[in-house]
């Protein structure tokens, strides 16, 4: 996906990566074959964790609930229905196979 990124981004472009769950495990990494468009087009690319920005945490909360009901974001979610499939949908976290946020449905309450 880095690859289509880079090629759509525009000049002096600002990149936040995070996650990469489906990289943890790997012995060796992918490589991105255009990366040289960081260069040519003067992008920035920041890695970031969680616990950089922990202490804000509240004011995300707050800010971002008010504009999932306003419709202003909008989220994916990949479900596996059952209990049962709980161990394979967590597998699939690693290996890449889950599109949004991965969660596990275990009623229908």
């Amino acid at each position: 996906m880095l690859e289509a990124v880079l090629e759509n981004m525009n000049h002096h472009g600002r990149i936040a990566a995070c996650g990469m769950i489906s990289e943890y495990n790997r012995e060796e990494g992918r490589g991105v074959r255009n990366i040289s468009r960081v260069i040519s087009k003067r992008i920035n690319i920041r890695g970031f964790i969680i616990n950089d920005y922990w202490h804000m945490y509240p004011q995300f909360v707050e800010k971002v609930r008010s504009y999932i009901k306003e419709g202003k974001i909008v989220y994916v979610e990949d479900i596996a229905d059952g209990l049962e499939n709980a161990p394979a949908a967590f597998a699939g976290l690693f290996e890449g196979k889950n599109i949004g946020k991965q969660v596990v449905r275990v009623c229908d309450e």
